[in-house]
């Protein structure tokens, strides 16, 4: 077992604990409060906060991976090359466009809540999924593609059964990176009411509580972090059951 692996088993074990029971972490976030103020953040469940906000995650990075990987499919056959330019231009748009001018643009419409972090999240992961997409199917070698058609497989074939799973690892490589930004970008939808961990941080902001603030960071990092390992590991699972080398 090596050592990276039990630190990372900490990690988790310390998570969970204090997902659970925040309370007996109390003595430790006391060191980084001043006048008495609470050490632990109580005014909602931070196990329900960690859920929903990991909820709008896996909503938010599903839609794009569907949407992405659609693109970039129907962008790499032969009859839709010319739209790459404009998919590539909408996933930029996505990526460059600020999630908090999202929030704003979306509440008139949707209202406070976690419709407007959803759809902040949802733009914001288009990119590295789609990228990732292009670069996994661009670069197959020839000579596999060569050997699909020499068995008579039709293009659906190829692309169910040897593309995309040779391409897989490349892509959950972009997911991988989708995941671990909306982790850390979610936390910006408590500005407009939706429930996420960045409740506790501007809790923490607003009321001079550092060990509120540590609190929110250290478990939206800790998130990040094992969620990240976790797409490392199958990516590389997958890779060698396929042969395929990881970017």
């Amino acid at each position: 077992m090596s050592g990276a692996f039990i630190i990372r088993l900490l990690v988790l074990a310390l998570l969970s604990a204090f997902l659970i029971a925040p309370e007996i972490f109390a003595p430790f976030f006391a060191l980084f409060t001043t006048r008495g103020a609470p050490a632990i953040y109580t005014q909602t469940d931070m196990l329900s906060l960690a859920l929903n906000h990991l909820a709008l995650v896996v909503a938010a990075v599903s839609a794009a991976t569907v949407i992405a990987v659609g693109l970039a499919v129907l962008v790499t056959r032969p009859a839709w090359t010319e739209f790459l330019p404009l998919s590539r231009a909408l996933a930029n748009i996505g990526q460059t466009f600020p999630p908090i001018a999202v929030l704003a643009l979306a509440v008139p419409a949707m209202g406070f809540g976690n419709g407007p972090t959803l759809i902040a999240l949802f733009l914001y992961g288009l990119l590295p999924i789609f990228e990732n997409t292009m670069t996994g199917l661009s670069n197959l070698p020839p000579s596999v593609q060569e050997a699909a058609r020499g068995m008579g497989m039709s293009d659906r074939q190829r692309l169910l059964q040897v593309e995309l799973p040779l391409a897989m690892p490349v892509i959950l490589g972009g997911i991988r990176l989708s995941t671990v930004i909306a982790i850390s970008t979610a936390t910006i939808g408590s500005t407009v009411a939706a429930r996420t961990l960045g409740e506790v941080i501007i809790a923490g902001l607003l009321s001079n509580n550092i060990a509120f603030i540590l609190q929110g960071g250290l478990v939206v990092g800790a998130l990040a972090v094992l969620i990240h390992d976790g797409f490392v590991a199958l990516e590389r699972r997958i890779a060698a059951g396929t042969g395929a080398g990881r970017s």
